[in-house]
């Protein structure tokens, strides 16, 4: 998400910064376009209209006019007023309520049941214990797909199946967490295709019964310009409590986040950023504006890993890449928890510096290239990969036919490892030896092979 855009906003800042001295007509040039780049990403027009007005009027004051560096002075000027746009970071209100009801709610399609699993998932990290309760009668695919999501995470879901009052269900679902002792509640209503009175009825009269602390708008951030319409009629019905951004690491251009957000000044509170139960985050605008302008997002890079990454084994690894142990199982090993943190392209977005030089790599093609050294590993026996030397070759061959790849590609592997341990020995036996290598073994253990 926002890749078109902070492409755009960079070219502009770029030429800027071409500039010894702004002039008023630079800055113009400057926020024109800007303003396209706004437009063309589906920000509400009137929010860009405010948006840019406040760029400008910094823009041309005195901070700018007379700094050294008056470049750099917008592409802050335009990080902050972002921020301001965005609004507060997501943090949800749960109170002293127990059990604590969040209401999900939203148009068909836009994730509302993987995302009240990822939402569960999240707060049971956090100490609370969850239910889920499937209210959306309409569609047995959705209460299959939150039972089965349920088992997998062993969390408890409520359910009363298709023939059941939505009202009925989440009343009930309610009634059991409080039985049960169950802290959190988070109910998954029914979404049409179109908002209907019908529907705005059905989540109302949910409402009513069970007093949500939370009613949170789940949107695709695909949406476009009809994100803004979505978004008040749901908030004039249910007077929503915050936004939930899915499908932000697909190629959506971005402007539903900031339009939804301005238009009914509540809060973005989580966005979804994949397929997998882990693909959620806490909502912080400074973070997604950096993004957006190419700055990186170390702290969210640094969370990702706590969470995802074995740290005890990452420190184990680079002890023993460092000895020159280091063998093909802990080389796969660390591949596949590198993964866990999502996709490259989303990995190195979050690296300051790091996207533009992803945009002259071909992601896709090295994202090939990790399966294809996955599936040669994964071809050989534990033995070989703890000795890759005994590895002749009539292995070879037998480990490129089960991989689906070829002698050469076994090959140019089996030699770019055994020159890495060539490496990693040299620098083991450097200055600082073993005591000055820890940070940076624990780095090429965390994952630095991709």
């Amino acid at each position: 998400m926002f890749e078109s855009l902070g492409n755009r906003l960079q070219s502009v800042f770029d030429n800027l910064q071409r500039h010894g001295k702004l002039s008023e007509a630079d800055v113009d040039v400057a926020m024109r376009e800007v303003r396209l780049a706004l437009l063309e990403a589906d920000v509400n027009f009137k929010v860009v209209k405010d948006l840019v007005g406040r760029i400008r009027e910094r823009a041309v004051g005195q901070e700018v006019m007379r700094s050294l560096t008056p470049g750099q002075q917008v592409v802050k000027i335009v990080h902050d007023e972002l921020i301001v746009t965005l609004g507060e970071p997501g943090r949800l209100n749960l109170g002293m309520q127990s059990p604590a009801v969040i209401m999900l709610v939203g148009l068909q399609g836009a994730g509302k049941t993987t995302m009240a699993a990822k939402l569960a998932l999240h707060l049971r990290k956090q100490g609370r214990r969850p239910l889920l309760v499937a209210a959306d009668v309409y569609r047995p695919a959705a209460i299959d797909q939150l039972e089965t999501l349920g088992r997998q995470l062993d969390i408890p879901v409520y359910s009363e199946g298709t023939d059941a009052n939505p009202v009925k269900v989440a009343e009930h679902g309610v009634k059991y967490a409080s039985q049960n002792a169950l802290t959190t509640v988070i109910i998954d209503t029914a979404g049409r295709l179109n908002i209907d009175e019908m529907m705005m009825d059905e989540i109302k009269g949910i409402k009513a019964v069970v007093n949500p602390v939370e009613t949170l708008l789940v949107a695709d951030a695909m949406t476009g310009q009809e994100a803004v319409r979505v978004a008040t009629d749901f908030d004039t019905a249910v007077d929503i409590t915050g936004l939930i951004m899915t499908k932000v690491d697909g190629d959506a251009r971005g402007g539903a986040a900031i339009s939804m957000r301005e238009v009914t000044g509540v809060p973005i509170k989580f966005l979804g950023t994949g397929e997998s139960v882990n693909a959620i985050e806490l909502f912080h605008p400074d973070r997604l504006a950096s993004r957006i302008l190419g700055m990186g997002d170390v702290l969210t890079l640094i969370e990702t890993a706590q969470q995802e990454l074995d740290q005890e084994e990452a420190q184990r690894v680079g002890e023993k890449l460092i000895s020159g142990e280091f063998n093909l199982d802990d080389f796969l090993n660390q591949m596949q928890q590198i993964k866990r943190m999502g996709p490259l392209g989303k990995v190195l977005d979050m690296i300051p510096g790091m996207n533009k030089m992803s945009k002259d790599v071909d992601l896709s093609g090295a994202e090939g290239e990790l399966k294809r050294v996955e599936a040669i590993i994964q071809s050989m026996t534990p033995q070989e990969r703890k000795n890759p030397k005994i590895i002749k070759a009539s292995r070879k061959r037998r480990i490129a036919a089960g991989s689906g790849t070829s002698v050469q590609e076994v090959n140019s592997l089996l030699k770019q490892f055994k020159e890495m341990q060539r490496l990693m020995k040299q620098l083991g036996k450097g200055k600082g030896g073993r005591r000055g290598m820890g940070g940076l073994g624990s780095l090429f253990g965390a994952g630095l092979h991709r």
